[in-house]
Parts: structure tokens; sequence; C-alpha cells
């Protein structure tokens, strides 16, 4: 990951365009004609040897004669140039280039090609962006760096595309809506800056307000998500997703695999980014839109306010659709209703305040669904009639949402359908942060934009609660069994194999035993004494299913044998070719409530594991009704991952059932995750079915596929996972012996707790302002980390995360560099003087020093002297920091031994 020298691309001094040329219709023509008529404020200089000037300035030869050092090349030569002009602009010392240059793969080199520009590029850390893209245009500083059809207006919108020609249709679509742009970006083959890169650097830029994305492909996915996580944390990033319905690139053999298609794969990297996912173009500028005018909702519960009850209902169709809810009004807002509205208005929600209502029956109406703390969101509708006039309602609507702006305002949006409401109203309402619309649809779409971004955030600052139990999978037991698996040369394990693999990582399973024959079926059920389930046991036999093969609820050794003999005859007409090895043997389990559930994992190309929940059984893949999330998971996420299918209502509970033990069903899909990130072989898992009551969760089925895997190929998750080979145990000088670990999401309240034994000295010195609270915000931003980023470290009690206490911590926050980290570090007073302080700056300093940071600092007020002389004993040297001379600014190269 890095953003390095990504400014000179949108903020160049000088800029040199090698492949300028005069002829009309050309890429080179396009290119100069955008980069000297938009304002740029800089030398640009044209590099042609056919040419002596190009839009009247000289042109150049070669890069070589260039008169000064250009910060910007943008190249347009044929593909057999390209490499050399790289060269050549990396020896002059540009910082950053774009190549323009297409059909490389026509030129019969194009691996070859992208990995000799990068090769020319890396020495003075040259950037580039592309090869096949139309640019980049910076609007605000009169770049445009590209060869689109004319120069969009400046704004606070960043859009970033793999496609050039996406940029220039959107262009021309925003032009007409009199959207501008902070930045357009095409970054086409990304040879080498990739969306990663462009989400740290726009995360950081104060002229964009939100990130727009059309992604057709990720690379890097570990940087991807780590850069969409943090983006999203600090602005809105919308993003659509091209080829949405392209086939999955490989054959599949499990219930899993051919659930978890390639778009669910994404969705599931979306949400769990914090991005806000939509499918067009038109959506992606009007969620911008929406979440830069109006405030966000607590919720999804909405009240719809119109002049038409048919509008009503076609909102509240898009609304339910949509999966909101309408609003159940309180007594005291209907009684309010009834006395501003009259007798014949519709007592409910939709509230109907009749077509001959004017403003002043909008005015009391609104007012009185707002003064409403159950309702979330206003949907106001407006339809044209002889009586009421669309300027009195607009004026009443913008009025009362004016009046309730706030901490607490609620979003109010509108739609005034079949006609048009006048520039000036609009701008009233705009002005008010109430949006205008067409129709019912279009408003309740843009309200629904906002209630999943809303989730989205909360969902990556919500605090997990604790696990149930504590979880401590026997992970070298289950990797002995795939590794005995593979060493046989098979992939499939058995059904013994692959329960003893989910038993190691205390999934509950039924115990299954294998039989050679049909008498020594019979014997086995005869030792278990009770009705059993028989199965063929073959790994030619992908869906036993699919040959008969399953016998249930057998009784008695006589029983069992003959039903074994039947199966194994009508198995072996059916495939004859079928390998069978013997026969599986496992109690008969009568949970008669029960839900059969599927839980499983499978390895996308891309994002690597990736698990599925959902209805399960034979009809699983038929019924369809699963979700996708990636590892590793916690009770929060697997909740949410739970919540987002079909069978969640019924989980919960009806007609006299009683809800499942969702804790049990959450915990399982933990330990699933859990196992999917330790252990690389595995390559497909369904647990099918899952059986789910209010007893818990009991595994009657599994089967594993595993394949080999090369040590490069090892590190393929997403999200890094817990690095538990951090932990230490230490021992304090007071007889005890303390976990010294990486934090989880888990530890906020332990947080909480530690920060309230924090005298206000304490806490003055380390975040240098008086607090009697430690925030949400701020626990969840410190407790809720990327790993791959950051690293704190906290002193706790060993037990479950969250139920511990917390007597000591230090982070680090590095940039996407990885070249400078900024650390922090807090002992409770409690428990100062045991060395404790130098020992967690050692850890962490250590940590830094392993992941090839090169220098780590802090900010230290000056009257703080044991931070000081903690870091004088480590080695930091002090520099004064200009703006603030209450601060010492602290800094340690590790880079030399430091």
């Amino acid at each position: 990951m890095s953003i390095r020298n990504l400014h000179y691309l949108f903020a160049p001094r000088s800029v040199a365009l090698v492949g300028a040329s005069r002829r009309p219709g050309s890429v080179g023509a396009a290119l100069a004609r955008n980069l000297f008529r938009t304002g740029f404020d800089g030398p640009i200089m044209p590099v042609n040897p056919r040419h002596t000037a190009i839009e009247g300035v000289l042109t150049y030869p070669d890069i070589d004669s260039l008169p000064l050092a250009p910060d910007l090349g943008v190249i347009s030569t044929p593909p057999e140039a390209v490499v050399d002009s790289v060269r050549a602009l990396a020896r002059r010392g540009a910082r950053a280039a774009i190549i323009i240059t297409a059909g490389f793969e026509e030129a019969g080199a194009g691996d070859e090609q992208r990995r000799a520009m990068l090769a020319a590029a890396r020495p003075s850390v040259m950037r580039l962006v592309g090869p096949n893209c139309l640019g980049i245009v910076s609007p605000r500083t009169g770049l445009n760096a590209s060869f689109a059809h004319r120069t969009p207006r400046p704004g606070r919108l960043a859009f970033v595309t793999q496609s050039g020609a996406i940029v220039s249709a959107v262009i021309g679509w925003a032009e007409s809506r009199s959207i501008g742009f902070s930045h357009l970006v095409s970054l086409g083959d990304m040879v080498d800056v990739d969306f990663g890169d462009m989400l740290d650097f726009l995360a950081n830029d104060a002229e964009t307000r939100a990130i727009l994305l059309y992604v057709e492909q990720v690379t890097s996915p570990r940087k991807f998500m780590s850069a969409a996580r943090a983006a999203a944390r600090m602005k809105p990033v919308i993003v659509v997703k091209g080829g949405r319905h392209a086939a999955s690139a490989k054959a599949v053999a499990s219930h899993t695999g051919s659930m978890a298609g390639n778009d669910l794969v994404y969705d599931a990297v979306f949400r769990r980014s914090g991005m806000l996912r939509v499918d067009g173009l038109d959506e992606l500028f009007e969620a911008a839109e929406i979440l830069a005018m109006a405030p966000l909702p607590r919720g999804d519960r909405v009240a719809v306010l119109t002049n038409g009850g048919g509008m009503g209902v076609l909102a509240a169709d898009a609304l339910l659709d949509r999966g909101g809810r309408l609003a159940e009004l309180s007594e005291a807002t209907l009684r309010a209703l009834d006395a501003a509205l009259p007798p014949a208005w519709s007592h409910g929600n939709p509230v109907d305040v009749l077509g001959d209502a004017g403003g002043e029956r909008y005015r009391a109406a609104l007012e009185a669904i707002l003064g409403d703390r159950a309702v979330d969101a206003v949907v106001a509708l407006h339809c044209p009639t002889a009586v009421g006039t669309a300027e009195a309602a607009a004026e009443a609507v913008g009025e009362v949402a004016g009046r309730h702006k706030g901490a607490h305002a609620r979003p109010v949006l509108t739609a005034w359908v079949g006609e048009t409401l006048p520039d000036s109203h609009r701008a009233n309402l705009a002005a008010q942060g109430v949006p205008v619309y067409e129709t019912p649809e279009q408003a309740v779409r843009s309200l629904m934009y906002m209630v999943t971004y809303r989730r989205n955030q909360e969902t990556l600052m919500e605090t997990p609660s604790s696990v149930p139990e504590d979880f401590r999978p026997d992970t070298a037991r289950a990797r002995a069994v795939i590794a005995a698996v593979l060493a046989q040369g098979r992939e499939w394990l058995s059904e013994a194999e692959a329960k003893e693999v989910l038993a190691a990582y205390a999934v509950p399973v039924v115990q299954t035993r294998i039989a050679a024959d049909p008498e020594a079926a019979a014997a086995v059920a005869a030792e278990m004494g009770v009705a059993v389930v028989l199965k063929v046991v073959s790994p030619d036999i992908t869906h036993k299913s699919d040959v008969g093969g399953v016998v249930l609820n057998v009784v008695g050794p006589g029983a069992v044998r003959r039903a074994a003999a039947a199966m194994l005859e009508e198995v072996r007409e059916a495939r004859p070719e079928a390998h069978i090895d013997g026969i599986s043997v496992q109690p008969m389990v009568h949970r008669p409530e029960a839900y059969e559930l599927i839980v499983g994992v499978t390895e996308d190309a891309q994002f690597g594991p990736v698990i599925l929940f959902g209805s399960g059984g034979t009809a699983a893949e038929v019924v369809g009704d699963r979700s996708l999330a990636l590892p590793p998971l916690n009770m929060h996420l697997a909740r949410e991952l739970v919540s987002r299918t079909r069978i969640y209502h019924q989980l919960c509970g009806y007609r006299g059932q009683a809800a499942i033990d969702f804790d049990a069903l959450a915990l399982t899909l933990i330990k699933v995750a859990q196992l999917a990130a330790d252990i690389p072989e595995l390559a497909d898992l369904d647990i099918n079915p899952l059986l789910a009551d209010s007893y818990g969760v009991v595994a009657l089925d599994a089967r594993v596929r595993a394949r080999a895997v090369p040590d490069e190929a090892r590190d393929r998750l997403p999200i890094r996972p817990y690095p538990k080979d951090l932990e230490e145990r230490i021992p304090t000088g007071d007889g005890r012996t303390l976990l010294l670990r990486p934090v989880v999401p888990e530890d906020e309240r332990a947080l909480h707790r530690a920060f309230a034994k924090l005298t206000p000295e304490e806490i003055r010195l380390r975040f240098f302002a008086p607090m009697k609270t430690l925030s949400h915000v701020g626990a969840a931003r410190f407790t809720q980390i990327d790993y791959d980023r950051e690293m704190a470290l906290i002193l706790t009690d060993e037990g479950i995360p969250g139920t511990t206490e917390l007597y000591g911590v230090v982070s680090i926050t590095t940039d996407p560099d990885n070249d400078t980290a900024e650390y922090a570090v807090l002992v409770r007073g409690d428990m100062t003087g045991m060395g404790l302080g130098i020992l967690l700056m050692r850890r962490i300093i250590d940590y830094a020093r392993s992941r090839g940071t090169r220098r780590i600092f802090g900010d230290v007020l000056q009257e703080n002297r044991t931070m000081l002389r903690l870091t004088d004993v480590l080695g930091f040297r002090r520099e004064t920091v200009e703006d603030d001379p209450g601060l010492v600014r602290v800094v340690l190269e590790l880079t030399d031994g430091g």
C-alpha cells in the first residue's frame, strides 16, 4: 500500500506530454488540447520529434531534451515505446506518469511490458496510472490530463473507475445536472496505482467530500479492504460494481461453492468495508447528493405524508420492498393529527391529509410527525389538485424541517408528483436539507441509501458482545487430519474426518462411525443402541442424494443389515464406476422443532475464504436463501450475517415455537470462520444440515475438500486475522502473571472501565485535554483496528475478552506507506512503578521494526517528564513542534539500529 508521490498526479508543477500530436482526431491531439486549454498554471512540455510546435508551444524531440524535470508525464506513444518513455521520465526526475497507451496484448507482450514499466519506474518511486486509461482530471487545479471530450466543473466529488468510457459518460451526465468534481480518475489496467491507493489518497484529500467508485475488479484485496475501511470511516464511499452477473470462474462441487456467487462475495466485501453499494450511475450520484444534504436517520421507521392516498400506498410499497418499515405512530401523535386534520384523514401511516390540503395542513401534520420519537424519517408527497398548491406545501415543509434542524434532526424527503416545483422553492427546500424528487419511489430509494449507509457505519463501529465461552481451537489436530488426507492423494475428507476437523474447533457434531459392509454396519448400530442414519461413503459421489444412498431412522441390527445392503445395491446401479469406501453410521437425531441450516466455507479466487449461512437441507441451492461474510467474525458480525437471510424471522420464533439459541449459532459461525482463517488448505466446507433449536446447534453432516497450498498463497485473507503470535505472558512485580496481547473489538468495555480509573491529571497528560468520559466512537476506533496498518497491545488478565481488566496499552498507527508510525502508551496509575511502560514501548518498537516501519514518533506535553525520560532511555530524539510550544515531538529512527 502506498500514497507516495500520488499528489503529483493531481497537482503537478509541470507536465510533459510524450506523444503529443497535431493530427486531427488523434489521442495525442486531444490530450494536448485538454492540457493547454483548461487553465493549468504551470509549464506544459510537448514531446514529439515530428513537430516543431503544438498548440503554439515549442515541442521537444525527446524527454532528455526537456528544459526542466516534469513532475508528471503523460504518455501516449505506441506500445513498444512506452517502457523507454517511463525510463526516460524516471531518469529526468518525474514523480508520476499517466500511461494512456493501450494495445499491449495486441503487441504480444502485455505482461512482460507491464513488468518492465514497473522496473523502469521503481528506482525513482515514480507512480504509474494505466496503461489503457482515459487519464486524470482535477478541475480545481485546471489539470485535464485526459482525452475526455470536455472538462467537468469543479466540485467536491471524486470519481474513480477502471473504465475510460465510464469517465466520458459521467462527465456528460454530470454536466447536465450541474454536478462538479474534485478529481476524475481512469485507472485502466492498474499496473501500479489501483483502487486501494486512490482510496487512501482521497480519504485525506480536503477537497473531496465523497468518493465514488465504478469497480469491475479489485487487485490486492487486503490493500483494498484496509484502504476502504479507513476511507469509509472518514467520508462516504459509494460504489457501483460492473459485471454483476458474470459466471463463476470455477466449477464447484459443494452446496456452499454453488451458492456463493462472485457478486455476492463483492457485496460482502463492500458491506464489511463500510461502503454503500448502489446499482447504477444515476443512483451513484443520487446517493452522494442525499448523504451530503440530509441528516442520517437513526433507523428505518418511516412516516409517509401525502395529499393523495394512492401515492402514499406506492411510497409504502417501495419502502417495504427495500427493507424499510412504516413507523407506528404514537397515541400522542395520532391525537395531534386528529386535532389538526379533517375527520376523513387516514388515521394512520401513511398520513393522508386529503386532496384539498393547503400549506397549513402540511405544516401541522409534519410538525406532529417530527415530534414522534418513533419516526426516524419522513417522506412528504404532493400531488397536483385544483385546491392546494405545490408552492404552499413546499413552503410549509421547508419551514417545519428548518425548525427541526439540529443534533437530533430526522431527514425529510419530498416528491412533487406530476408537477414542476419552481426553482426558488427547490432552493429553499435544499437550504433546509430537504431534497426534492419527482416520484415516491425515487424519494424512498434515496432514503434507503441513508438507512443502509448508517447501518454499514454502525457495523464498522459496533461493539461486539463477548463470546459465550473461552474458545480455544485444537488447530494442530485439524491440520493433522487434513495433512493425512492430502498425503494419501485425496481431496475429499470422509464424513468422519470432516467431523473430526469440526470437533477440533469445538463445533458440536453427531458421532459418525464407518463400517466396511452391511454386517459391520449392523454391529455398529447394535453397539449404539439407537435408531441410526446410514450413508454411502464414496469420494466419487459429490451429492449422495443424487443417487439415493441415504436411509434414515433404521432400528435394529436386522433392519440395518437389510437397509445397508439395499442402499449399496442402489448406489452401485446408479454409479457403477464409483469407488465405495464403506457405510457411514450415526445416531438418528430427533429434534422435531429444529431448523435445518447450512453453514459453509468456499474459496473465492480474489478474496480467499468466504463464510456462507442460510437455509439448509437437500433443497438449499433451490431455495437460495443465503448470506455471505468474510472471516474473521465476532458475535455482532455473526448475528448480522444470520439476520440477512429470509429464514432469520422464523429462527426468532413464531406461533408458539421458541427462538433458537442465537448465541450457539453465532459462536458456531465464529468457529467455522476461525477454521477457514487458520487452515489455508481448506478449500470447501459444508455443514448441511446444521440443526438449530432453543437447545443449541448440532452438525448432522459435514463435507470438506482440501488442497495443497504453496507458501506464497497461504496469507490469503483480505482482512488480516488476529495475530496470536504476539501473545505473551508477563510476570509482574506483585506476583501476578498478565497477558500481553493484541486488542480486539470486545475489549471496548474493558477500555471504558480502565478509563474510569484514570485521574484527571493522567487523562490530561495522555489526551492533552480534560475528558470526563471516553466516547464510544473514540473507544471503537482504538479497539476495532486494522491489524495490517495498526497495532495495539494491551496488558490484561487471562480470560474472555471484554470480561477482564485492562491495565496498560500501547499502540501505533502507520501511514499507508508504512513509513512513519505514531505511538501512544498508557499504564493505569495503580500499576505504575513495575516497569510496564518501558516493556510496552519496547514491544511495540520491536513490532514496528519487524514490519519494516522506518520511524516512530509521538507528541508529548513539556510537563510530562515521566514520558520524556522514558523516550530518552529508549533512544528517541526531541524536536520542537512549531505550532504548539507546549508540546515536544519525540522521534525514533528504526532503520539505523535505533
